[in-house]
C-alpha cells in the first residue's frame, strides 16, 4: 500500500474499464487522481466513488489538455503521473473505412497521447523538488497483430510503439527524469465485451472465443492492467523507459498453428 503517496496522476478514459479500474488502484495507493474522459456522468460517479476529481476533456482538443494542466497546476501545483487510456475502435476494414472515423480514430487513439504528453511534460519538469514523472502510454496487441476489421484501431495502436519510444528517448536525452513506457492489453473484459454477451443467442460460446485468445484461456481484468499501471507509475520502474509490456496472457508469445 502507499506505492504512489503522495503522487498527482492524470488517467484519460477513467471513468469506465481498465482506466477506471486504475483510478481505484491508484486511489488505494495513495495517489491524488485527475479522471479526464468525455463520460460525465460516469466520470463524475467514479470520483464521487474514490474521492478522486472529474475533469471533462476530448482527448483530441489541444485547448483542452491546457485547461486540464492549469486545473492540475493550479489544484495541486505539480503533476507525477499520465495514464493516456482513451481509445476508440472504428470497425471498419481497408473496404469500408472512410476519413471522418479515420480522422476520429487517430484524434483520440494517437493525436490524444501525443498532445497529453506535450502538455503534461512542461509540468512534471517544474515539479517542486526536481523534474520528474511517469508518462504511461496504452496500447494493445493490435499493435502487434493488425486486425483485419478494423484498418484505423490497428494503425493507430501501431503508432504507440514510435511515439512512446521517441518520447522516452528524448525526456531522457534532456535529462528531464521522465520516463515513458507502453502497455499493450490483450483481450481485457469491459462494456464493450458484456454487450456483446449480453446480446448474443449463445453468450457461452462466446465468452469461451473470448477466453480462448490467450493460452491462459481467460480474458483479461481491468485490474491486471491497473497492476502493471501501478509498477509504471511507482519509484519502482525508475530504470525503465521506453519499454513495451504485453499484459495479454501470452496471446502474442504463441504462433496461430494450423
Amino acid at each position: 500500500m502507499e506505492r504512489l503517496n503522495g503522487k498527482i496522476a492524470i488517467i484519460t478514459g477513467g471513468a469506465s474499464g481498465m482506466g477506471a479500474a486504475t483510478v481505484r488502484r491508484f486511489r488505494a495507493e495513495g495517489a491524488q487522481v485527475v479522471i479526464a474522459d468525455v463520460q460525465v456522468d460516469a466520470g463524475n460517479a467514479l470520483a464521487q466513488e474514490c474521492a478522486a476529481r472529474f475533469h471533462r476533456l476530448d482527448v483530441s482538443d489541444p485547448v483542452g489538455w491546457q485547461a486540464l494542466m492549469a486545473e492540475v497546476t493550479s489544484e495541486f501545483g505539480r503533476l507525477d503521473i499520465l495514464m493516456n487510456n482513451a481509445g476508440i475502435l472504428s470497425y471498419q476494414s481497408i473496404d469500408t473505412a472512410d476519413l471522418v472515423t479515420w480522422n476520429r480514430v487517430f484524434g483520440t487513439n494517437l493525436l490524444g497521447p501525443m498532445l497529453g504528453c506535450q502538455a503534461a511534460i512542461p509540468l512534471m519538469r517544474h515539479n517542486p523538488g526536481g523534474s520528474g514523472g511517469s508518462i504511461i502510454n496504452i496500447g494493445s496487441t493490435a499493435s502487434f497483430g493488425a486486425l483485419p476489421d478494423d484498418l484505423a484501431y490497428s494503425a493507430s495502436k501501431s503508432g504507440i510503439h514510435g511515439l512512446t519510444k521517441s518520447i522516452a528517448v528524448w525526456c531522457a536525452r534532456e535529462g528531464t527524469g521522465i520516463r515513458c513506457n507502453a502497455i499493450h492489453p490483450g483481450t481485457v473484459r469491459t462494456s464493450i465485451h458484456d454487450k456483446i454477451l449480453a446480446e448474443a443467442d449463445d453468450p457461452q460460446a462466446w465468452l469461451e472465443r473470448f477466453s480462448n485468445m490467450s493460452p491462459l484461456r481467460r480474458m483479461g481484468a481491468g485490474e491486471d492492467i491497473a497492476a502493471m499501471a501501478l509498477f509504471l507509475a511507482s519509484d519502482e520502474s525508475a530504470f525503465v523507459t521506453g519499454a513495451q509490456y504485453l499484459v495479454d496472457g501470452g496471446m502474442m508469445a504463441v504462433h496461430p498453428g494450423m
